[in-house]
């Protein structure tokens, strides 16, 4: 370990380095559950490329593993150092290079968090959709290595498609360039949607070019009750089957809406089995609402309720946001599950997930971004109970293989990490694994950029 810090201190500043076994224990893992953490040998948090390139050598020169981070905020354990590593954390690397209204992209480094970028980009009259519900405190980087989603990908889709090139310090230390500033460009393999999504695995994001576009106008929201999750689920395919493009479709069972009030005193219905949010940021938001109001009354929906301006709009989207966290108030410990299913499956998961929940007698809340079909089950238990905990874990199990049998898919948005990698092997077969080893392989022949995570 000496060597190693010696060695990474002839190319960092002396506060770049951090040794400190207590300060290092606070880089150690995510925000996610089950999810085992090792102690780092060393936490760098460089500034420039160059440093990044020379941590890099070092770690192949060494045979030394090198865990990526951002802001720590996934939830499948990606980030969680292992044993002896280097724990690499970006989110020093926060600067925003260039916002081209013209061109409709701005070029970023990988620490900038994501309502950071979103806000510079309005300043432009520029529009940066991808809104993961943690955006005031996660990193573009950390985006990019889990392709996450957000509230509003029913219109806009998710951070994938708004990545048009990348900087990647690869392995070994050199500098990959992929993709393009321009709007088009289709020259040779597509390798900057390889490396989103791949959590860090296959190289080290220090510089990314996203697509942004024009600000929308102002959406309008209406919140609508229905006395079953299953009448919700009938309401979101009367909306996408009608042709409608919500930039929101979201929805809230029971549960949330009680752990929400609890946490933020929002006077939200309780009495309602499940809360459906739609907005529009069209010409004429109050047209649209009208229609899916419509739809949602032919559903079944019991109350119906628009919001009258921008203010109480975003209230409304706030207290979705809030969901996952007030769940976390629940009980002393969650696991949040990330299954996504076709939309006309959306009623069969929700049910489904609820006679689990009474199967393992567990607390289990669920809000979705329901118009992508993408369900998050929070399993709340008690952490200092090892028999609950062993039901929670279960539990999470069988909503995965339920997504699995319902044709969807064990993960959305929030990624595999070290949560999930047993059923992304279930997913995807074994020669699909073995084709992804072998992408793997390729990029990191020495297996040294975060061992252990996807498979």
């Amino acid at each position: 370990m000496n060597d190693l810090l010696e060695r990474l201190r002839t190319g960092l500043p002396a506060e770049a380095l951090i040794s400190d076994p207590d300060v290092m224990a606070s880089y150690a893992k995510d925000t996610a559950g089950f999810c085992d953490a090792g102690a780092p040998a060393a936490v760098v948090l460089p500034r420039t490329t160059e440093q990044v390139q020379h941590v890099m050598r070092t770690a192949t020169a060494l045979r030394t593993p090198v865990v990526p981070q951002g802001a720590r905020t996934g939830l499948s354990g990606a980030a969680n150092a292992i044993d002896g590593c280097i724990v690499l954390s970006l989110i020093k690397m926060d600067r925003i290079l260039e916002i081209s209204p013209v061109d409709r992209i701005a070029v970023v480094e990988p620490g900038v968090v994501n309502a950071v970028i979103s806000r510079a980009a309005a300043e432009q009259g520029l529009y940066y959709p991808p809104d993961p519900s943690s955006w005031e405190t996660c990193t573009i980087g950390g985006n990019i290595g889990t392709a996450s989603g957000g509230l509003c990908c029913v219109k806009y889709g998710v951070t994938a498609e708004y990545v048009l090139g990348l900087e990647v310090v690869l392995a070994d230390g050199r500098l990959l360039t992929t993709g393009r500033r321009t709007a088009k460009g289709v020259a040779g393999y597509d390798l900057t949607r390889l490396f989103v999504g791949s959590e860090g695995t296959l190289g080290v994001v220090v510089k990314a070019v996203l697509a942004l576009k024009p600000a929308p106008p102002r959406q309008l929201a209406l919140a609508a009750e229905f006395s079953s999750a299953a009448a919700a689920c009938d309401a979101i395919c009367r909306i996408m089957e009608r042709g409608h493009t919500p930039s929101l479709l979201e929805l809230m069972d029971r549960t949330t809406i009680r752990a929400v009030n609890a946490m933020a005193q929002m006077g939200l219905p309780e009495t309602t089995e499940a809360l459906l949010l739609a907005a529009f940021d069209t010409a004429d938001p109050a047209a649209d609402l009208t229609a899916v109001g419509e739809l949602c009354a032919a559903a079944g929906a019991t109350e119906i309720v628009p919001a009258e301006d921008e203010a109480e709009s975003e209230l409304l989207l706030q207290a979705r946001r809030l969901s996952l966290t007030a769940l976390e108030n629940v009980k002393s410990a969650t696991m949040i599950d990330d299954v996504c299913v076709p939309r006309s499956k959306l009623g069969a998961m929700l049910e489904g997930t609820a006679v689990i929940a009474e199967k393992y007698g567990l607390t289990i809340g669920v809000c979705a971004h329901a118009g992508d079909g993408n369900t998050h089950p929070v399993v709340c238990f008690d952490h200092d109970d090892p028999e609950e905990s062993q039901r929670a874990r279960e539990s999470f199990d069988e909503i995965m293989g339920l997504g699995l049998e319902l044709g969807g898919t064990i993960t959305g948005e929030h990624g595999v990490g070290v949560l999930k990698k047993e059923w992304l092997a279930r997913e995807l077969g074994p020669l699909g694994v073995e084709m992804q080893r072998g992408v793997k392989q390729a990029f990191d022949p020495l297996g040294l950029l975060n061992p252990g995570k996807l498979f």
